[in-house]
């Protein structure tokens, strides 16, 4: 075991006497998910979609030029 926490591993967790826990509900939310950068997912998809249509119409084509 890591010798910085020997003091304090067994020490019983600490619970404030003068304010009630705060609900799970409340809890969760602070670290649920968030959208940091809106107009990402946007994004992401037109560049995908604009891939697979690329990649559609050089299937359909063909690519006759050999390197």
């Amino acid at each position: 075991m890591d010798k910085r926490y020997e003091k304090i591993i067994d020490l019983p967790h600490h619970t404030s006497a003068t304010r009630k826990p705060m609900p799970l509900y409340n809890r969760a939310a602070q670290f649920s998910p968030f959208a940091a950068l809106t107009g990402y997912e946007s994004v992401i998809s037109n560049a995908q979609s604009k891939h697979e249509t690329d990649q559609e119409l050089l299937n359909t084509h063909g690519d006759t030029e050999e390197y």
